[in-house]
């Protein structure tokens, strides 16, 4: 389904990134407030869909560069290596772990098995829905 309307080009070359910005923006913020991995992973995968519409299914697999699978199976491996550290210091699944890697200066920048956990979901979500919207489009062309 490829649509040849200037209006839908256009519209979806200039809100794609800025779907993407705010989907990354809710994913980094959902720990401590309304976001994170499902819902940035939501408004990702409609910044992708958009540009399906417009330009087609391989157009949109080109602009991916990963296959919505892969995508799907990093996304799961993620929410498993995030269970890891918990696991080995024997506390209860799903424990948080936090760290501060050094930065140059005197910064420091928090790492935490939440931030893994819903970048996996993120990753999973934006697969699932990508795998459903393509497969759907490439069976109708």
């Amino acid at each position: 389904m490829k649509s040849n309307t200037m209006i839908l080009h256009t519209a979806a070359l200039l809100i794609m990134p800025l779907q993407l910005m705010f989907s990354i923006f809710l994913l980094l913020r959902g720990h401590d407030e309304p976001g994170g991995g499902f819902i940035g992973g939501l408004v990702a995968s409609g910044a992708f869909v958009l540009y399906a519409f417009a330009f087609g299914a391989e157009a949109t697999r080109r602009i991916l560069r990963v296959g919505p699978r892969d995508l799907l199976a990093a996304g799961l491996l993620m929410g498993l290596v995030s269970t890891l550290p918990a696991f080995f210091s024997g506390q209860p699944m799903l424990t948080a772990h936090w760290w501060e890697v050094p930065l140059p200066g005197d910064a420091y920048l928090k790492l935490s098995t939440p931030l893994i956990f819903d970048i996996g979901v993120y990753f999973a979500v934006l697969g699932t829905i990508m795998t459903f919207v393509i497969g759907l489009m490439e069976s109708e062309e």
